[in-house]
């Protein structure tokens, strides 16, 4: 409340209208009024606890219509047609919502790029207009990007043709396939002495560590992607049975994974010494304003982020999923069969966990044939 009182009051002071107040205004406030505010006691000057208040404040004042809706980022004209496609990868596809921004984003990409501030015409496309968008030189994408990026423009491409009865042929033959070999690498993980090196970077003394803690454990032990660890309820544990339920995520179904000792302890620490009091009923919840409000994938995503800087990983690893890749290589190489390693990460497909075959340096070592150079 302190944060919302401040703001009110440089408000009032500034002779501002409520009407008035938007993204640019609160950012003005953050960056230039906090760093050199004298206004009187008690109040917020913190950013890390103004910030995320006044966004919720925006929130709740567009609930109620007292302040403007945002403008879209994008013309009228592509923003509409983004609204359209996302309602058909949600309604006729059945895309999980992470896959759909993901598509979306890039089709607004190229849309923006083919027609700038224009009408969207999609007859005026031409194969070389696909290929250039793709092929241009300052993109600089990895493969694996590039084949998300031509799966978004096919994507849309049929939804034209379903839609709108576009002639679509010529343009999807222009997307480009890209090459990428599934098996070429191997999978980025920690070793043993790095993954209790990435634990102790948790100050498990404080709130927030327990938090931090918890939620890096349940990457790491049952390796769950970083929306399913925001999602989790705590109707989802069950402590008899020593399960935990995973609900709908990319998978778009509902899951049941043993919940290990480790990980179960570290979230009962989190919950009887670190969660504050609240009747929501999501297990990780936030501990700065807005309060009682659960925490998003991106907030697990940089709790990861910077326990990997802390302990001076982050220049190799930034994201969470090596945690996901180490549970399954720690797996695998405990002796688990691939279907194991398979079932725990929910691969629909078996052949999707073939690539932890390649450590399993024990088992490889004793199929292996003999060099027939024999020993230099």
């Amino acid at each position: 409340m302190n944060s919302v009182g401040h703001f009110a009051y440089w408000l009032t002071q500034q002779q501002l209208p409520l009407n008035s107040i938007d993204e640019l205004l609160v950012r003005g406030f953050v960056r230039e009024h906090l760093p050199a505010c004298k206004c009187p006691s008690p109040c917020q000057r913190n950013v890390t606890g103004v910030r995320p208040a006044l966004g919720h404040l925006l929130h709740v004042l567009r609930q109620e219509g007292r302040i403007a809706v945002p403008p879209s980022l994008f013309p009228l004209g592509i923003h509409d047609e983004l609204e359209r496609f996302d309602a058909h990868l949600d309604d006729v596809c059945g895309l999980a919502p992470a896959t759909r921004v993901s598509r979306r984003m890039w089709v607004a990409k190229f849309l923006v790029d083919q027609f700038g501030s224009g009408a969207v015409e999609v007859n005026r496309i031409t194969p070389a207009d696909i290929v250039n968008f793709m092929a241009r030189p300052t993109n600089r994408y990895r493969p694996g990007t590039m084949r998300i990026l031509g799966g978004a423009l096919r994507s849309y491409l049929r939804f034209r043709s379903l839609t709108c009865e576009d002639r679509i042929e010529p343009l999807l033959a222009a997307v480009p396939t890209v090459a990428q070999w599934r098996l070429a690498t191997l999978p980025k993980h920690l070793t043993a002495a790095e993954v209790e090196l990435f634990l102790k970077a948790f100050d498990r003394q404080t709130v927030s560590g327990k938090r931090g803690y918890a939620m890096a454990r349940c990457l790491l032990d049952m390796a769950l992607r970083a929306g399913e660890v925001a999602a989790i309820q705590l109707d989802d544990l069950n402590w008899h049975e020593g399960t935990l339920t995973v609900s709908p995520g990319k998978s778009r179904r509902v899951d049941l994974l043993p919940l290990p000792t480790v990980t179960g302890r570290a979230i009962v620490e989190y919950l009887r010494r670190a969660r504050p009091q609240s009747t929501n009923r999501t297990l990780f919840l936030r501990h700065q304003a807005p309060f009682d409000v659960p925490i998003n994938a991106e907030f697990v995503r940089g709790a990861i982020r910077r326990a990997l800087a802390r302990c001076g990983l982050g220049d190799r690893f930034t994201g969470t999923h090596v945690l996901r890749h180490t549970a399954a290589m720690r797996m695998r190489c405990g002796g688990a069969t691939l279907k194991q390693v398979a079932d725990v990460l929910r691969h629909r497909s078996l052949d999707t966990a073939t690539i932890y075959t390649k450590v399993d340096l024990p088992r490889l070592t004793a199929v292996a044939m003999p060099w027939p150079g024999g020993v230099s």
